[in-house]
This record gives structure tokens, sequence and C-alpha cells, in this order.
């Protein structure tokens, strides 16, 4: 039996009892009665981590409560198809910008409760939203593959891209193009799109941080193209080996950046899936396990440790780590169909059917109520 299959039929020596349920239920103490998903209560709630939130309750069964995080995406979706970049007890928080790879993490997380749920309904009422999104997202992209990170109040395209942003987007393509294939719909221009962004990723770094200072010190543009797909194979285990020492802190997990005595459980946990993608599942568990004892009471879990002062910092338990936290758990213990979502690149070739398609037209809006 390989490794990978020991770690699958022991789920109890990756996570402690109770651990979906206690993160499942801090979680939905956070969300609010319209479905929004903040940081934690008081905070606001952006697009990316707000999705991030609700494919941890997908995981953890609370469809319901998921789906009602999606809806509430859906309400506020701009005409453009975008998002503003924070919101807050109901109203705009950030104006300053909408940022592409926030609005295009709605495919992600859309696929994914597909992937759990089943339900093809659910997958067509929420068809136009994904669709608007990831048309606003690409109508961003450069003749170079790229895609710019944000446009401003105004609309007008932040010129400059980002490792990890794009990665993002790389991810969220392929779950866009499954669902208009599941759909029966064909998006050929999606298609293309991925293509050239990982063409991007992997020969043009010279079309990322050309305005600011690289990010190359973050952990995430390190491990990020092996996340989502973009480096692959042998590839992507000399990507994650030559910068590892400059990451990971032994026993504690991966730090945020490598100038700062900070490991966070977010990113160690981005860190363990990249790891299973890329074929190194003894890692990825070494690396997890030793996550849980930032668990809190509450099932929260705190989102860094500064381990120069042996101190818990922030002092914030983010609903997005622990949404971090079950994606983790999923993709090294097999719970849900859609464990595979980020260790392995599963695109449909072309569209399944043409019944979706038919069906669109007499949903108002895709069924979703705005």
């Amino acid at each position: 039996m390989s490794e990978q299959m020991v770690v699958a039929a022991q789920p109890n020596a990756i996570f402690p009892e109770h651990f979906l349920r206690r993160s499942a239920e801090y979680i939905l103490s956070q969300q609010l009665a319209d479905g929004a998903i903040p940081w934690f209560s008081g905070h606001y709630a952006d697009p990316w981590d707000h999705v991030e939130a609700a494919m941890g309750l997908s995981i953890a069964g609370e469809l319901g409560a998921a789906e009602k995080a999606y809806q509430w995406l859906a309400q506020r979706q701009l005409p453009d198809g975008s998002w503003w970049a924070a919101y807050r007890d109901g109203k705009v928080d950030n104006r300053e910008r909408r940022e592409s790879n926030f609005v295009a993490y709605i495919a992600t997380g859309i696929w994914h409760h597909y992937l759990i749920s089943g339900e093809r309904e659910f997958l067509l009422r929420f068809w136009p939203v994904v669709e608007k999104a990831l048309d606003f997202v690409l109508a961003l992209q450069s003749e170079y593959g790229d895609i710019q990170w944000a446009v401003d109040a105004d609309g007008v395209p932040m010129q400059d891209a980002l490792i990890t942003g794009c990665s993002s987007i790389f991810k969220s393509l392929e779950c866009g193009i499954n669902i208009a294939h599941t759909l029966g719909i064909e998006r050929s221009d999606w298609v293309e799109g991925r293509r050239i962004l990982g063409v991007a990723l992997r020969e043009r770094p010279e079309r990322f941080d050309r305005t600011w200072e690289s990010k190359a010190r973050f952990s995430m543009d390190w491990f990020y193209p092996v996340l989502t797909g973009a480096v692959s194979g042998g590839g992507a285990r000399r990507r994650l080996q030559k910068k590892w020492d400059e990451f990971v802190v032994a026993g504690l997990g991966c730090r945020c950046v490598n100038d700062e005595p900070w490991v966070t459980v977010a990113e160690s946990c981005e860190l363990t899936m990249a790891l299973l993608a890329a074929g190194e599942p003894g890692k990825a568990l070494k690396i997890y396990r030793a996550l849980h004892r930032w668990q809190d009471r509450d099932g929260g879990y705190w989102t860094g440790y500064v381990y120069r002062d042996s101190a818990v910092w922030p002092e914030e338990k983010t609903t997005w780590t622990v949404g971090a936290m079950l994606l983790a758990a999923d993709a090294l213990a097999g719970l849900t169909p859609a464990s595979t979502l980020f260790t392995r690149v599963n695109l449909l070739d072309a569209p399944q059917d043409a019944e979706g398609f038919h069906h669109l037209d007499q949903l108002e809006l895709g069924g979703v109520q705005r």
C-alpha cells in the first residue's frame, strides 16, 4: 500500500476527533444572517476568503450554509461581473479596487460545491454568476498571458500582475471550464486564456512584479503555481525543494514571508496540498499534523505564530484559516468527492452534452436572486 493510501485509510491520524464538526461550527458561528462570512466577528468579508470558508462548510456537510454564502456573493455581483474588495455589515467596505483573483475564485467555490453535492441544478443557477465573473477577469489578460491584478474605483486596469493571484486564477479557470463543459457549454476562449496564462506563469517571469518590489519573499509565490497546477510533475518537486529551507520551519509549518519569524496556518495548509500535488505525501502529512496545536476551544484556528517570541500573532481566528484546514484535511484523507481539487488537474476536455444549455434560458438569471 502506498503512503498516500495509508494516509487516506487512517483519517484519525491526520486530525483529532470531532475536528470536522468543531471547525464547521466555528465558521457557522461567524457567518452572518445574510450569508456573509467575515474574517471574524466585526471584521470585513472579502470575496476570496469568503469562498475559502464556504468550501470548508461544504466539506463538513453544511451544504445549506455554503449555498447561502454563494447566494450572498451572487446578490452583490456588479453588472460587469466583479465584486468590490471588501464588505462589512451589508455595505461595501472598500471601493478602491476590484481584484481579479478575488473575482475569479467564485468559479472554484461553485465547482467544489458541485463535486460534493452532485446537484446539477446548483451549477445551472450559478452559471450566469460564474460566466460574468470569468469574462471580467479574462478581459484583463494581456497578450502575454498574464492578468492584471485589479481595476481601480473607476474600472481602469491597474497594470501589473501577481504570481499568486494569477496562479489562483489558473485554477479558477480550470473550474469554470469544467462547469461550462458539464453544462454542455463551449467556452474555447476560457480554454485558450487558461493555456496562455499557464505559459506566462511557467515561462514569462518578467511579466510579474513589473512596477513594484518583487513578491518573492512571500511563500505563496513559491508554492501557488504548484498548488493550482500551473507547474506539475518533476518541475513542481524541484520548485518546492529549491526554497524549502527558506520557508519551512521544522515542527512548526510554513512562514508567510522569508524574512520574518512567523509561521501561518493557512499557508501551511496550502503548502500541504501543494506537496500532495507534487507527489510528496510524507512531507505533506508531517506539516499538517503539526497544525492542530493552533486550534482554540471554540474550534477556530489562530492565524499565525511568531516563534521568536513564542507568541500567537495576530490574536485572530480567521474563518478562512479554518476553511484551509478543512481543505487540507480533505486532500489528505479523501473525505469528499472534491478531495483532489487542489492536488490534481482534472480538466474536462469538451462539453459533456447540450442539456444544460437548453435549460439556461428557462431560469431567471440562472435562478439566483439578486
